[in-house]
């Protein structure tokens, strides 16, 4: 993980490898090297999609791939945010959306806290409060509302 450029996802190819130097006290060679990779670059504000790992009384972790971000009850809705630990999810009070491990869902990034030395310290926040934003099944049942309000 680099901060300027991102989360490293996999190396696709190596253009050049330089001398190696060894370090006194060291049992490392440390060499130069030139490579082109896939990387994820969070920003914030930016939409991004996951699936939602784990639900706890407090949110949901959501994996975005080679990082989880954490959805805090309160960016889920407006709504009150039950947790039925039983069923492992969250269900909002009035509408009955819920949130459960395996949904797919669509995210805004609101807290964006990555380190370096310790990728697993990384906080990352998620917010879906807004509209277009939510769990796969929530945005399919708006999208057929509005086709069936427009006559689709």
């Amino acid at each position: 993980m680099d901060k300027a450029i991102g989360i490293f996802i996999a190396v696709t190819k190596i253009c050049e490898i330089g001398e190696g130097d060894i370090i006194p006290g060291d049992g490392g060679v440390y060499y130069s090297v030139t490579f082109e990779s896939i990387v994820l670059r969070l920003a914030h504000q930016e939409v991004i999609e996951g699936v939602v790992v784990e639900t706890t009384s407090f949110g949901a972790f959501v994996s975005l791939g080679p990082i989880d971000a954490m959805l805090h009850v309160s960016q889920i809705s407006d709504d009150y945010i039950n947790y039925d630990e039983k069923n492992g999810m969250l269900i909002c009070q009035d509408t009955k959306r819920q949130i459960k491990a395996g949904d797919g869902l669509r995210g805004r990034v609101v807290a964006l806290s990555l380190s370096e030395r310790e990728p697993r310290e990384s906080k990352i926040g998620l917010t879906m409060r807004q509209s277009g934003l939510g769990t796969t099944t929530w945005l399919d049942e708006e999208f057929e509302a509005e086709q069936a309000e427009n006559g689709a």
